[in-house]
């Protein structure tokens, strides 16, 4: 979600640890559509106005339900209305961040995914989410970065 440029993270109190645009889980019988608008409200308190999906895609990555190896993701882009306010039991903080900002949590990221931030030191200060960078490319909404997908891929096997 932008806004005047800039892209709205949260950062999670509960893993995955990280920076990255609020999101969450299809509860049963709904549809994703109506999971990001619900997750956007839970999370920070803002109501969907408009919502465009920009990606679709399943990941083999780790979930915190029972059996779960992979995800299927479904990113909107979306308008909303509201006053940001954080649900203090799934969000620890949140903010708009613009490019300059973003591309410090990237190279955060980046340097975590080399082996040169340890997980301490990552939970105390994480940039984005390991599987928001491949999202966010993939979506168009930030440039390829060259080796993301192997140091990913090694990221996801541990």
């Amino acid at each position: 979600m932008f806004r005047d440029g800039e892209l709205l993270l949260i950062q999670r109190r509960k893993p995955p640890y990280g920076w990255a645009p609020p999101a969450g889980h299809v509860e049963d019988g709904e549809d994703y559509q109506a999971a990001a608008g619900r997750e956007l409200l839970e999370e920070v308190g803002l109501r969907s106005t408009r919502l465009r999906l920009v990606l679709s895609k399943t990941y083999p990555n780790r979930c915190r339900r029972p059996g779960g190896d992979w995800h299927r993701w479904e990113v909107y882009e979306a308008g909303v209305q509201g006053e940001l306010a954080c649900n203090p039991e799934e969000v620890a903080s949140a903010r708009w961040v613009g490019p300059d900002e973003l591309e410090g949590f990237l190279g955060r990221t980046l340097a975590y995914l080399d082996d040169n931030v340890t997980q301490d030191n990552w939970m105390r200060s994480p940039g984005l989410e390991p599987i928001w960078v491949d999202m966010l490319t993939k979506a168009g909404l930030i440039g390829e970065i060259e080796g993301f997908k192997k140091r990913d891929d090694a990221y996801r096997k541990s």
